[in-house]
């Protein structure tokens, strides 16, 4: 179940991330976090991951640049790990752009944390 499942946390607002985080391992889950674009596949690349939560205004490297990064990545275990895109800014994207840049789901902001909790169980329990 949860307990060997492992969340990457994209998110650059410590708010957001500590009461997300906090949610989460509520659930079992264990976190890791990254502040920026860079962090992310930095993270990625040296962690296996269930599923990364992406807020798509991060600094760096944008969420959607960091989501076509790891889906163009060689390795399918980082290429097929499931996003979930995290955005107070959803109306300036549909849900063609997400499956586009291969975004699996997405949460508006601010977060509703049951269906945050539904949404990653959605996307980590086989």
């Amino acid at each position: 179940m949860a307990e060997s499942m492992t969340i990457l946390i994209a998110e650059d607002s410590s708010v957001i991330l500590n009461l997300t985080k906090k949610i989460l391992e509520l659930q079992n889950y264990k976190i890791l976090v990254a502040k920026n674009g860079g962090e992310v596949i930095k993270q990625v690349e040296s962690n296996k991951i269930d599923a990364i939560l992406m807020d798509l205004n991060i600094p760096v490297k944008s969420g959607m640049d960091c989501t076509k990064e790891i889906r163009a990545h060689e390795n399918p275990e980082i290429s097929q790990i499931p996003i979930i895109a995290v955005t107070g800014n959803a109306n300036n994207y549909s849900m063609d752009d997400f499956k586009a840049a291969g975004i699996n789901d997405y949460l508006p902001k601010p977060l509703d944390f049951d269906l945050l909790v539904k949404t990653v169980k959605k996307h980590t329990i086989k």
